[in-house]
């Protein structure tokens, strides 16, 4: 995929921790259930992040409503999660549409309710780098 993650360390941190709760947990419980578990693994592994976080979501500047995130890691990555049994291109297309909104460059969205814990990295291919 040639590009380089400048973001690659932290995200690898959050599978980590994801790939740590499924081995733990298995795959039948609720979402909430492993947004709780994240959120202490972020704890432990000191990566800053928001739960739930809401921002509001605007067209032509105005604000037209919010949208919620599961976190925010660091101020730039949203972790999305799931407990499904398989990830669909809405999920998928869900997470771009958020990058995109908000300008962010990647995003994770994570379905802990597959045998197998399913990622699936996210690239906002329309991201503009803002220089202050």
């Amino acid at each position: 995929m040639g590009h380089d993650f400048k973001e690659k360390e932290l995200t690898e941190k959050i599978i980590g921790c994801a790939m740590k709760i499924h081995r733990t947990m298995g795959n039948g419980f609720q979402e909430v259930v492993y947004q709780r578990c994240l959120e202490i693994e972020f704890r432990k592994n000191g990566i800053q992040h928001s739960r739930e976080h809401e921002m509001p979501l605007r067209y032509e500047g105005e604000n037209v409503g919010v949208r919620r995130v599961d976190f925010l890691v660091d101020n730039k990555i949203p972790v999305e999660l799931k407990a499904i049994t398989d990830l669909e291109d809405v999920h998928l297309a869900q997470g771009l549409n958020y990058l995109e909104a908000y300008n962010l460059e990647i995003g994770l969205l994570i379905n802990f309710g597959a045998r197998s814990l399913q990622v699936k990295r996210l690239l906002n291919r329309k991201f503009k780098p803002q220089y202050i």
